[in-house]
């Protein structure tokens, strides 16, 4: 570990706080596994293996879970979920994506409920790539470049980007990251409102 990098979280321990949430969440809802799994497009084993904290889901999965169970991303990694403040501190940061190339995506904090306001520090390796998913309707992503070149396709179109540069754009549209130099550094946040008929 270098000092720029903080401890990373033990997998099985993210794996543990996700399937314990899940689970919660799913039986607070009477949500059968089926069920669940309708809801959220992915298959029943998907939810079980997720429960029987075997597997850690990726971004992708992760962002549809919590849109099916009505919750933001971070209700589902939350130790302790009725706190009325949580911090995370640098070594308790969890990393939620890992490229090829040692790039990774991190949920740095994130606000709870229906609401939901995420902020994320991203890391990309020269020509590595993360293609997102099209997030619920009305989603927003704002994002800021610290260091290297980024490039961001929405909808096929591509921009670039060089430190200090910042974007925003409809995130419920297909988009995609990508390193144009040896190592990219960026901020982002992401701000999915209330689905409709769901409490504010």
């Amino acid at each position: 570990m270098t000092e720029t990098e903080p401890e990373r979280i033990a997998p099985e321990r993210i794996a543990g706080v996700i399937a314990r949430n899940v689970a919660l969440r799913r039986h607070e809802q009477r949500l059968s596994f089926e069920q669940l799994a309708r809801r959220a497009g992915v298959s029943k084993g998907v939810i079980v293996q997720l429960e029987q904290a075997r597997s850690n889901p990726n971004i992708a999965t992760l962002c549809r879970l919590a849109s099916a169970l009505g919750v933001a991303v971070v209700d589902l990694l939350a130790e302790d979920a009725g706190a009325a403040v949580q911090v995370v501190r640098a070594g308790e940061v969890p990393v939620l994506w890992n490229g090829p190339s040692g790039g990774t995506a991190r949920l740095l904090a994130g606000t709870r409920g229906p609401d939901m306001l995420e902020l994320w520090a991203w890391e990309l390796r020269g020509g590595e790539r993360y293609d997102g998913a099209a997030h619920a309707a009305g989603t927003r992503e704002i994002l800021h470049v610290v260091e290297g070149r980024l490039a961001v396709e929405v909808d096929g179109r591509r921009v670039e980007l060089d430190p200090g540069d910042g974007m925003t754009f409809a995130g419920d549209r297909r988009h995609a990251y990508l390193a144009v130099s040896d190592r990219v550094r960026f901020t982002m946040a992401v701000h999915e409102p209330p689905a409709a008929g769901a409490p504010a």
